[in-house]
């Protein structure tokens, strides 16, 4: 009993001081190429983007330097999975002929997964989509936050994380591509100088260009594209501005609001739905009485009462 107790702590040991020490070394050298790849990456392409100082460029930067890390992470685990089976003992031919079977077999069976990942291959060669870009893709909207070759990951205004396959994007409408625009449909009244409400336009466009605040976002002055339409209670002028991508509904959000007030100040009205009240009338053409009753608000009655 002793005997073959020591015969096997020597055969343990013998395997341990051979292959459970390159078992160890396989494993530690694993840890070091992950992290290593990691710093490499990230060096290349921080020096990248410094180099061009760019928010478009950055934007594919950082889409590429997480599918590089994430394909090279799949490549180096690979190899430590086959070194280690490889010093265990286990046949490494077959079982790679068999994993060539079963890929295949796979593959008929994860039709969703090779379309995810073929979509995604595309997806990230032709630079439709980078991490920061505003997207509209498979019925949902928000900021991309990551992309690899099978997933989109989007955060839309609320806070909502959405994970779109890529598989399932069939039309992919970037609002943030190279640069962005914002279409404004402003409305006044019938009665006003179309012309006066296209200067008041371009004179709050100047002012928000030139405010320190907004002009780095702003590219170029505001287009007026000119009276657009007829509506019902207003008439439509049709402008449009040109800013930084993502930087188009701060800037709308601000002129609005400089527009309101300057509409005030002009005495420059903003319609709003007008009702007609009709009561009817009966086959004698006559029409039933309408009561109205008026009344007067006294301001000092309700601060006594």
């Amino acid at each position: 009993m002793d005997m073959n107790f020591e015969n096997y702590l020597n055969t343990v040991g013998s395997w341990f001081l051979s292959s459970g020490l390159q078992i160890i070394l396989v494993i530690i050298l694993t840890l070091i190429a992950l992290k290593v790849v990691q710093a490499i990456s990230r060096r290349i392409f921080s020096s990248l983007s410094k180099r061009k100082a760019d928010v478009e460029f950055q934007k594919r930067t950082d889409t590429l330097k997480s599918v590089i890390q994430y394909l090279l992470t799949i490549v180096i685990l690979t190899m430590a999975v086959i070194i280690v089976l490889g010093e265990l003992g286990v046949e490494i031919g077959p079982i790679l002929a068999a994993a060539g079977v079963v890929g295949l077999a796979v593959g008929f069976g994860a039709q969703n997964l090779v379309q995810d990942v073929i979509s995604g291959f595309f997806i990230l060669l032709e630079d439709q989509i980078r991490v920061g870009d505003v997207v509209q893709i498979a019925g949902k909207g928000g900021l991309v936050e990551k992309i690899n070759l099978r997933m989109t990951i989007l955060r839309d205004l609320a806070g909502n994380v959405h994970y779109v396959r890529n598989g399932q994007i069939d039309v992919v409408t970037n609002m943030t591509k190279d640069y962005s625009r914002y279409v404004f449909d402003i409305g006044v009244a019938y009665r006003e100088d179309v012309d006066e409400v296209i200067e008041v336009i371009k004179e709050v466009d100047e002012d928000l260009r030139n405010d320190p605040d907004f002009s780095d976002d702003i590219i170029e002055p505001m287009e007026i594209l000119g009276l657009d339409q007829f509506a019902d209670s207003a008439v439509v002028v049709k402008t449009r501005t040109t800013t930084k991508p993502i930087k188009q509904w701060r800037v709308a959000r601000e002129f609005n609001r400089r527009l309101k007030k300057r509409f005030d100040e002009l005495d420059i009205e903003i319609p709003f739905p007008h009702v007609t009240l009709y009561v009817g009338q009966d086959k004698q053409n006559d029409s039933p009485p309408l009561n109205l009753v008026m009344k007067e608000f006294d301001k000092n009655l309700k601060e006594d009462a």
